[in-house]
């Protein structure tokens, strides 16, 4: 699993800071979460196949969230896509995209599905395969807004083939449906479990996107246990009135919900506003680290991989 950081600012882009978007890939699939104004420049710097994008994942419908996605729209229609694009997103999205399409004569030549969430004040599932899972969560923010948490499921146990052997389990198919999660019978009538020749079950991973949003204690226990927050710390302390009154986060509050939710790896800050410069980042980074050591400040075109446990 691996993360690509497309943009990390708010409010406005700056030379060399994009409006926030991330891209994650995963076994092959492509999400995007935000589409902010830039996201095409970075896919191209970053030589990602952005053509293979399954889905978009939209928090909240102000400008600086979702810029970039008529560009993706269209840029989509100038290659060959056979498969449909997927956009989730709160109330509002799917008129947006419509209106885009429509005021833009906007050629597409693929299939376009847009969900909105239908209950965007509780959280739920807004995703999932035999693999994995994504759910939205409420954000407090002065326009409906969502965060998204991806959870992989519990994956097999290793399997040891000495055990298989042991057992009298042939080489060959049998050795599948084990390492599938299936029982077997051998011939002489004896049924092999997946247990009798696999390892416990071992944890997926966890990724949580929170952008956008007052302080709000209840998400820590959603993002609890994630391998990577990326999660927005637009001000520093010292603007934290203005922060309440704009309905962001400082960096302090954002570390804050990361040491209370407990078991999280690290901490990217992203959705800077544009007041700070690259070195006045260190302030946001600063405040954050004295609460959550393991904060780093996320950076256009960054690369962040997620590796499994052992």
């Amino acid at each position: 699993m691996e993360v690509f950081i497309l943009g990390t600012g708010g409010m406005m882009p700056l030379p060399g800071r994009n409006l926030t978007s991330v891209l994650m890939r995963r076994e092959g699939d492509l999400f995007l979460f935000d589409c902010g104004e830039g996201t095409q420049v970075s896919l191209r710097k970053l030589n990602l196949r952005w053509k293979k994008i399954n889905k978009i994942f939209i928090s909240h419908t102000h400008a600086d969230h979702i810029t970039g996605l008529p560009g993706i729209l269209m840029l989509s229609s100038q290659v060959e896509r056979s498969e449909p694009l997927t956009i989730i997103g709160p109330p509002k999205i799917k008129e947006y995209v419509e209106s885009s399409r429509k005021v833009l004569d906007m050629y597409v030549n693929y299939e376009i599905i847009v969900e909105e969430i239908a209950e965007p004040e509780k959280p739920g599932i807004v995703y999932e395969d035999d693999q994995m899972v994504i759910r939205s969560v409420p954000l407090n923010h002065s326009k409906v807004c969502v965060g998204y948490i991806l959870e992989e499921k519990e994956r097999p146990g290793v399997f040891f083939p000495d055990k298989a052997r042991d057992a009298g389990v042939p080489v060959g198919p049998f050795w599948s449906q084990l390492q599938n999660g299936e029982s077997v019978e051998l011939e002489d009538g004896r049924t092999v479990l997946p247990e009798d020749v696999m390892g416990e079950s071992r944890k997926g991973r966890k990724f949580s996107f929170v952008t956008d949003t007052a302080f709000v204690p209840e998400l820590s226990k959603e993002v609890a246990g994630s391998d990577l927050f990326i999660c927005e710390g637009m001000f520093d302390r010292s603007l934290q009135s203005s922060a309440r009154e704009k309905k962001h986060l400082t960096s302090r509050q954002a570390a804050e919900i990361a040491s209370a939710a407990g078991g999280i790896k690290k901490m990217g800050l992203i959705h800077y506003s544009p007041r700070y410069t690259e070195k006045e980042l260190k302030n946001l980074l600063r405040e954050a680290k004295e609460v959550f050591p393991e904060t780093f400040l996320t950076r256009d075109r960054m690369t962040i991989e997620i590796p499994f446990e052992d």
